[in-house]
């Protein structure tokens, strides 16, 4: 085994390392700070943050091998992206899929003097700032939280005792209740699955 194998001291090894560590800083912004933040969702965080991680590697290294390895790759993410679209990603969470792949990208190029560090850097900054604004201001959120519970008085759950049903449902949980929705109903063993919205 030659000592190539173990010599880190390249300059481009090195710069691929420092722009990861920034992309690393925008994933965090846009991921954690900004699309946590506003969905509350923990499920997708995992899968966004190592597709951005291995889309920046792949694209850091993408210079040094040929064409048609790039078409390869580039094929491989289309079809992946459809196939996650067609299991259970809403437009928003393939809005931040994108935008989890773009920022990757950008920050594995290595421009060289050819373009602005700092233009890259703004370009990121651009990204996270439009999803930040567009779900402050474009995104309608329910002021009340919710959890599902099992229901087993389906008699209260005719129209006429709405209010009883909420009431019911407040001495049970011990929440202020202002809205409920019926989820689904099983008559045969005679129970349903209500979602209950209250203050917190």
């Amino acid at each position: 085994m030659t000592t190539e194998f173990f010599n880190l001291d390249n300059p481009a090894f090195w710069a691929i390392l420092e722009r990861f560590a920034m992309n690393l800083v925008f994933l965090f912004l846009l991921l954690r700070v900004v699309y946590y933040r506003f969905s509350g969702k923990s499920n997708y965080l995992f899968g966004f943050f190592l597709m951005g991680i291995v889309i920046f590697f792949i694209g850091a290294m993408l210079k040094i091998v040929a064409m048609e390895f790039q078409m390869a790759i580039g094929l491989f993410a289309i079809f992946t992206i459809l196939n996650l679209r067609t299991v259970s990603f809403d437009v928003k969470n393939m809005a931040y899929l994108f935008a989890v792949i773009a920022i990757s990208a950008l920050n594995s190029l290595d421009l060289k003097g050819k373009f602005p560090f700092l233009g890259v850097v703004i370009f990121n900054i651009i990204i996270i700032a439009s999803a930040f604004v567009l779900e402050y201001f474009l995104t309608k959120k329910d002021k009340y939280s919710s959890h599902p519970i099992i229901y087993d008085n389906l008699e209260m759950l005719k129209p006429h005792n709405k209010k009883e049903l909420l009431a019911n449902v407040a001495e049970m949980t011990g929440l202020d209740i202002k809205k409920i929705r019926i989820r689904r109903v099983n008559y045969k063993e005679r129970i349903a699955v209500l979602d209950i919205f209250y203050e917190t």
